[in-house]
C-alpha cells in the first residue's frame, strides 16, 4: 500500500470534520428532525457514511497487514454499511408519503452505491490485490457526495 499513506490521511481528516457538520446541522435543526423519522433516518444515514470512510483510512493506515485481512476488513464494514444504509432507506420509504417516494430513488442510488463500492472494494482486494484500492477511492468520494446531500437536506432544505 505504499503510497496510498496520504490520500487515507486525507480521507480521514476529512471524514472526520465532515462527521461534526452533521452534528452541526442535526443539533441546529434538532427539533424538526426529531419530528419525522425520513429525516433521523437521513442524519443517522450520512453519520454511518462517513464514519465508514473514517474507520476504513483509520484501518488501512495500519502498517504490516496482508492484503488479504485489509480485503477481509473492506469487506466486513462494506458490508455492515450496506446493511444498515438499506435498513434505515426501507424503514423511510415505508414511512414516506407515497407521492414523495419516487423524488427519494435518486438518493437511494447514490447512496447504494457508495456502500456496493465499498463491498467491491472489499471483493476486489481479496481477489486482485491492491487494484481494489481504487474503488475505496469511488466509494469515499460517494459517500462524500451521499453525506453532503444530507448535509444539504438538514442545513438548508428543512428550513424551506
Amino acid at each position: 500500500m505504499n503510497g496510498w499513506e496520504n490520500f487515507f490521511l486525507g480521507e480521514l481528516g476529512a471524514s472526520a470534520t465532515l462527521t461534526g457538520l452533521i452534528f452541526v446541522g442535526v443539533s441546529v435543526n434538532l427539533k424538526t428532525i426529531t419530528t419525522r423519522v425520513t429525516l433521523t433516518n437521513r442524519a443517522l444515514e450520512a453519520l454511518v457514511a462517513l464514519i465508514v470512510v473514517l474507520f476504513i483510512c483509520s484501518l488501512l493506515l495500519i502498517p504490516g497487514q496482508t492484503m488479504f485481512a485489509t480485503g477481509i476488513e473492506v469487506l466486513l464494514i462494506g458490508l455492515i454499511n450496506w446493511m444498515i444504509v438499506s435498513f434505515l432507506q426501507l424503514n423511510s420509504l415505508r414511512k414516506m408519503q407515497p407521492q414523495y417516494r419516487l423524488q427519494f430513488v435518486p438518493y437511494i442510488v447514490l447512496s447504494q452505491s457508495a456502500t456496493l463500492s465499498f463491498v467491491s472494494a472489499g471483493v476486489v482486494l481479496l481477489i486482485l490485490g491492491t487494484g481494489g484500492l481504487y474503488w475505496i477511492v469511488a466509494a469515499t468520494l460517494l459517500s462524500f457526495f451521499a453525506a453532503f446531500t444530507d448535509a444539504w437536506i438538514l442545513l438548508i432544505e428543512i428550513n424551506r
